[in-house]
């Protein structure tokens, strides 16, 4: 036997015996003709899409291969920071019209929606402004791969005009990790540009069962497309309200953000804990180590949760029960009220480091964050790049 005892105890044999390689009867994943192209059709048919393509190398590879089947070198893509996530149609259209006075056009428009924290941008708006100029537009809706299963939802961006989309199915749907799709809508990009580019970035040796997860759960959601999120839409909505009535903690919604927003993911659940007078980093500790509460983004003063088709009313319960321990304990009447962290870059490559930015990066790495992006991440030293 050659796959490893010790592992065999975790897992058994079974994913062993299906860890196959590029077999006739399976396909060939560079340049599908069988099983894998209809799986794929049928995924394209499910999700609105005029093509689909099955990623193993996750989100990131598709958002590689969707810049790059767009823009060539020397190319100008519009990328939107999220710095002021209510203000990206307005970004959009400023970026297009400045490059038109300069005698150039965007390659494309690249945005991401919804956010780490659920918030959505106005994907409908924003693709009729890209396309009356004849710029595609890109949008990594990888925390939103299931809106199109609820009419609760907010709307998918493929049923809003966007060209190339890229959701993590294994997020809040059922898939393996690491497994994602790439969706193709129309015809402003070419569809063949776009595969050669996903065959210089994937693997040429794909898990089989990461391919079959992805058709798995395109064959779950067509069983139940409409109800099969009924019962955590419900929990999510009493959980809500049970949080509302808890001293001390406080929800991100949209009268959060002053222009009047109309789409958040309803199973993202950003917590405010700064009446606590304790940081996200405190609370993830804290929930961690006694409640067995583990969430998706932790910030300086805030955390997020995501909700799947898995939360039961167990994990609800002690969401709550954690909650209102924090609350009993931490309460402080009379604090500064600080805006919630949303998860926005502090600094992104190009950008003057200032001692501002630097001051903030400290603060949050003292309170036990990690710097992602960071050569170094204590902040002992930083790299400059002279180009």
């Amino acid at each position: 036997m050659a796959a490893p005892s010790s592992l065999i105890d975790v897992i058994g044999i079974g994913p062993f015996l299906h860890d196959a390689t590029e077999l006739p009867e399976l396909d060939r994943f560079g340049y599908p003709t069988g099983p894998l192209l209809d799986a794929q059709q049928m995924a394209a048919n499910l999700f609105g899409a005029s093509q689909t393509w099955f990623l193993v190398c996750g989100t990131t590879c598709g958002i590689l291969a969707a810049i790059m089947s767009t823009c060539s070198p020397g190319d100008t893509l519009i990328l939107a920071r999220n710095s002021h996530v209510s203000a990206t149609s307005a970004m959009v259209k400023m970026a297009i019209e400045e490059l038109e006075q300069e005698g150039k056009k965007a390659a494309g428009v690249f945005i991401t929606s919804p956010t780490y924290n659920g918030v959505c941008s106005n994907i409908s708006e924003i693709s009729q402004i890209c396309h009356s100029h004849g710029i595609p537009l890109i949008v990594d809706e990888a925390h939103g791969a299931h809106f199109k299963f609820h009419p609760d939802m907010p709307k998918t961006a493929l049923s809003q005009g966007a060209d190339l989309v890229i959701q993590s199915t294994h997020k809040v749907l059922c898939s393996f990790s690491q497994s994602s799709m790439l969706h193709l809508s129309g015809d402003r990009i070419d569809r063949d540009r776009v595969h050669k580019c996903l065959q210089s970035l994937q693997t040429t040796s794909p898990n089989w069962l990461l391919l079959a997860s992805l058709d798995a759960t395109r064959d779950e959601l067509s069983k139940n497309p409409n109800t099969l999120f009924n019962e955590v839409m419900e929990l999510v909505i009493q959980v809500k309200e049970l949080i509302n009535h808890i001293p001390g903690v406080s929800l991100l919604d949209l009268s959060c953000f002053s222009n009047n927003f109309s789409f958040m993911d309803p199973l993202r659940m950003t917590i405010g804990v700064q009446e606590l007078g304790l940081s996200g980093f405190d609370v993830y500790n804290i929930l961690s180590t006694s409640h067995g509460i583990e969430p998706e983004l932790i910030g300086t003063q805030s955390f997020t949760l995501a909700f799947s088709l898995g939360t039961t009313k167990e994990h609800a319960q002690r969401l709550v029960s954690g909650l209102k321990y924090l609350s009993i304990n931490f309460l402080q009447e009379e604090r500064e009220i600080i805006k919630i962290d949303h998860g926005i870059p502090v600094l992104i490559p190009g950008e003057i480091i200032t001692k501002r930015a630097m001051d903030y990066l400290i603060q949050v790495k003292d309170q036990g964050a990690f710097l992602k992006g960071a050569v170094d991440p204590l902040l002992s030293t930083v790299v400059v790049c002279d180009f």
